[in-house]
């Protein structure tokens, strides 16, 4: 059966989306994409220089994959979008994920700036994939606003605290036509499992895999999380009851 994700006009195998800061060295980008199998990556469009040679960390980047320019660093949206601009113009593509910061401390998401950027940039025939603080009022405006996809924060980002907004996302799941995305603060495979059985569209994970003592294997072991949790969602998981329920009849045995 096909399932494959489609954002603009992509169609996408894998729902595994990966970051690219926080390695020890840019060359392990590929084998980490190889192994996890991940087919979107993210870079900070700051990252980007031409002029670097095979510093540039575009050049690691496999062509296989689908590049996802992000605009960290701005702290509005002006600035979100003269920098999605200079990525478009340098030959990155349409996709920008926007990520407009101004809190220095938790590095929380400005909503409202991130709402009219998104608006801007759509209008602009952008493929935007805006990173926001879960919030369903929010989400509704970013999707009003032309996004094609919403990525809401499992957990303040670069903390590998795990799925911390869970209920939050899961009623954006449920009431936004978009697919949502979960972005930030996931630390174990385990938890990127989590958001997909509650029917998250994907994950991306990146400090998690970076700081890990072996990045590759733990590329791997978060691809095949991800794939299972959206097979246990596509399996339909049984109910979840508030009393024991036995697996094998009560009575009828010993002369009962």
């Amino acid at each position: 059966m096909s399932d494959q994700l489609v954002i603009g006009g992509k169609a996408l195998q894998s729902r595994l989306f990966l970051g690219s800061g926080k390695y020890s060295t840019n060359a392990l980008i590929p084998a980490i994409v190889e192994a996890s199998g991940a087919q979107v990556i993210t870079v900070a469009v700051r990252r980007v220089d031409p002029e670097a040679g095979r510093e540039n960390i575009l050049t690691h980047i496999p062509k296989s994959c689908v590049l996802m320019p992000n605009t960290s660093g701005a702290r509005n949206a002006g600035e979100a979008v003269r920098i999605a601009r200079l990525a478009r113009a340098a030959g990155c593509g349409d996709w920008i994920k926007i990520e407009v910061i101004s809190d220095n401390r938790y590095l929380l998401p400005d909503n409202q700036e991130t709402i009219e950027a998104t608006r801007i940039l759509a209008a602009e025939g952008f493929t935007v994939l805006p990173y926001m603080s879960p919030d369903l009022m929010a989400a509704k405006r970013l999707y009003e606003a032309g996004a094609a996809a919403i990525m809401p924060l499992g957990a303040p980002i670069g903390t590998n605290r795990g799925f911390r907004t869970k209920e939050l996302v899961r009623i954006m799941i449920e009431e936004i036509p978009l697919p949502i995305i979960v972005d930030a603060g996931i630390g174990r495979p385990s938890e990127a499992c989590e958001c997909m059985e509650i029917g998250a569209a994907a994950v991306l994970a990146n400090t998690a895999i970076a700081s890990a003592s072996d990045p590759v294997a733990m590329a791997r072991a978060f691809g095949q999380a991800v794939a299972a949790g959206r097979a246990a969602y596509l399996a339909g998981p049984g109910a979840v009851h508030e009393t024991a329920r036995a697996s094998s009849p009560l009575t009828g045995f010993l002369h009962e």
